[in-house]
């Protein structure tokens, strides 16, 4: 028989682990990984975290391009199982959200500044691209009234639309070109994750405040004031409203626009209370718009000061190409507009894709939404389309109608077409006022005052993330409360990694676990041993402040000893389990603590790194200045070896 293994021997190789005496666990060092390795790791966690190659492994070459073709048209994937009872539910989905984007895209196309028919060919091109290439069932999509209220705000600032209108059209597919591009390149490029750096609580605000600025915008239509003052704030908006009063109001077009309006928050009131009526807030838009052009078509209400939409060009969308800027100063401009839209487009279409496929229980790549969506965008600046996403508003009545499969937007597509080729001269005299009425009914859901309350209830600091970007939007412009969003939302983050918490830890009594001592008061301190936690991970932005904290826990500690009459502290204790990661300035760091603590007759231990963090201080020999039995797999172990008086008290 061989010799019995010592089980406290010092292991070396690559399965080292400390060795800290008899009775005391260890800590054990994995391998030594390869900088081709780690880097092959980083970039697969961070860039192909959802392996997207795990379907094309041991495969044909025959079947690994049919996934590929899968892949980037998942209709070919789904397609092959539909059936004709699938369609009966798309069918009537279909329909019926094609009744309410028809009046919707409109009056949004107003909120972009832009002629009535290009809202309707927003509506036709890009939902039949997605249709093909989006992997999201339940998603309608079209022209949104928040984008496209920050799509005419910021085209507004560049070329004025009335005396430019041509120039403006054409800033405007510029513009769609580049937010294409830019939501085609976060996804090829798997870059996805950088939308999410806009927190929940900056979205919940920001799009409540657009909802307040749009709702306000359509007071021009729903009093029928002729001259409207350009900006978009609280402010200038109601000083426009009140300084019309007396001679700017027409009382046949409030008529018209608070019954509809009522009307219609009415039906959306129904369908609230009652989920299998759904459809009646659904048709409700079209209804009013028939009713509305029929009265005033038989009153002649246009004669009298009723606004009306007049002229809506009849046929299918041209071509845009030639009409996008690629050179010149107004390139840039579409360039910078285009971002900022896309990305706001993008973060909703998204957000609304996951929410319904969380809904049904499948998946969305977020990656290959962002292809879809920026292809589709892309293809619809070619052919008089300005910036699509998802409607949250038309996707919740989509989903109610049954539908199954994307082909809901194929037969929203095809109704669209059918009213482009036929019956657009029937809105000659749909007045203003009821498009306006659609756009308020349509974006009061957009304000999510249950979602403020609790995000103050979790978190202050989301709440004030969220007032800000409210705020901003209401009361200076929409770009710059969608600027408040971003910069709030960064500096959050911003503001966790450069001040990561740092907790005292005490023993719960009877037990040999240690923990947060604010969390539980019962928690008992060891007699001249400090334990601290860091609970975040030890970079160049926080090794400062993470050094500087450890002395300053040891110096409030010492005077708190030293009005009981308590022997100082003697050893700190720095439990490193949430600590995931460190740098060649967290290290600097710890060595200069350590040099600290060494001048004041204090030991210093650390608990259970991670194994990066492990490796880390192994390579950088930071073990061997500290001493590889100051190193513990738990918080009781440390107190063991370091404190045993304490501890056996």
């Amino acid at each position: 028989m061989g010799r019995e293994k010592d089980p406290h021997a010092e292991i070396t190789g690559p399965d080292r682990a400390y060795n800290n005496g008899p009775g005391v666990r260890t800590v054990g060092v994995p391998p030594e990984q390869t900088l081709v390795k780690d880097l092959t790791h980083t970039v697969k966690e961070t860039l192909f975290s959802d392996d997207p190659l795990r379907p094309f492994r041991d495969q044909p070459k025959s079947r690994k391009l049919w996934l590929g073709l899968q892949g980037l048209f998942p209709i070919l994937e789904w397609g092959k199982d539909y059936r004709l009872g699938k369609f009966k539910g798309d069918l009537i989905a279909g329909l019926t959200i094609a009744s309410l984007c028809i009046p919707q895209d409109i009056a949004y196309a107003k909120l972009a500044n832009l002629l009535p028919q290009y809202g309707l060919y927003t509506s036709f091109v890009p939902p039949l691209i997605y249709a093909f290439m989006g992997s999201s069932r339940h998603i309608a999509i079209g022209p949104v009234a928040v984008v496209s209220l920050l799509l005419g705000t910021l085209l507004r600032k560049e070329v004025d639309p009335d005396k430019e209108p041509e120039k403006y059209l054409q800033l405007a597919f510029t513009a769609t070109f580049f937010a294409g591009v830019t939501q085609f390149a976060l996804g090829f490029l798997r870059l996805g994750f950088l939308i999410d750096f806009l927190s929940h609580a900056a979205i919940v605000g920001f799009m409540a405040g657009a909802a307040i600025t749009i709702a306000l915008q359509q007071f021009k239509g729903l009093l029928g004031i002729q001259k409207f003052t350009k900006k978009t704030d609280i402010v200038s908006v109601m000083r426009s409203v009140w300084s019309s009063a007396h001679h700017g109001w027409n009382w046949q077009t409030i008529a018209i626009g608070v019954s509809f309006l009522a009307f219609l928050l009415l039906t959306k009131y129904i369908g609230k209370r009652n989920k299998k009526c759904f459809w009646i807030p659904a048709i409700a838009p079209l209804f009013s718009v028939i009713v509305a052009t029929l009265i005033v078509y038989k009153t002649r209400a246009d004669k009298k000061g009723v606004q009306i939409v007049k002229h809506i060009r009849k046929g299918v969308n041209p071509p845009s190409a030639s009409k996008i800027f690629f050179t010149g100063d107004l390139t840039v401009k579409g360039l910078l507009i285009g971002v900022e839209a896309g990305m706001v487009a993008l973060t909703e279409a998204v957000a609304i894709a996951r929410t319904f496929a969380a809904m049904k229980d499948y998946n969305i790549d977020g990656n290959k939404e962002m292809v879809a969506i920026g292809t589709m965008n892309i293809v619809g600046s070619m052919t008089s389309c300005y910036i699509a996403t998802g409607s949250f508003s038309r996707s919740a009545v989509n989903y109610m109608a049954g539908c199954n499969t994307a082909v809901s937007n194929i037969v929203m597509s095809c109704v669209v077409v059918l009213t482009l080729k036929v019956i657009t001269p029937l809105f000659r005299y749909t007045p203003n006022a009821i498009l306006a009425a659609i756009i308020i009914s349509a974006v009061v859901s957009l304000v999510d005052i249950p979602a403020m309350i609790r995000i103050w209830k979790i978190d202050k600091f989301d709440f004030l993330a969220c007032a800000g970007a409210f705020f901003g939007v209401v009361f200076i412009s929409v770009e710059i409360g969608l600027l408040i969003a971003v910069a709030i939302s960064f500096a959050k983050i911003l503001l966790q990694v450069t001040r990561p918490r740092t907790v005292v830890l005490g023993k719960i009594p009877g037990t040999d676990i240690y923990r947060n001592i604010a969390q539980y008061p019962n928690a008992e301190t060891i007699p001249g041993v400090l334990i601290i936690r860091v609970d975040s991970a030890i970079y160049f932005s926080n090794a400062n402040y993470v050094r500087e904290r450890s002395l300053r826990w040891l110096a409030d500690e010492d005077e708190r000893l030293a009005k009981n009459h308590q022997p100082k502290i003697q050893v700190l204790i720095i439990d490193m389990s949430p600590v995931s990661d460190i740098d060649t300035a967290g290290i600097h760091g710890l060595e200069e603590l350590h040099k600290s603590l060494t001048k004041r007759g204090i030991q210093l231990g650390l608990v259970n790194p991670g194994p990066v963090v492990i490796s880390k201080l192994h390579a950088s020999k930071y073990s061997e200045t500290i001493g590889e039995d100051r190193i513990f797999l738990t918080v009781a172990d440390a107190i063991t070896r370091c404190a045993p008086k304490a501890e056996a008290a």
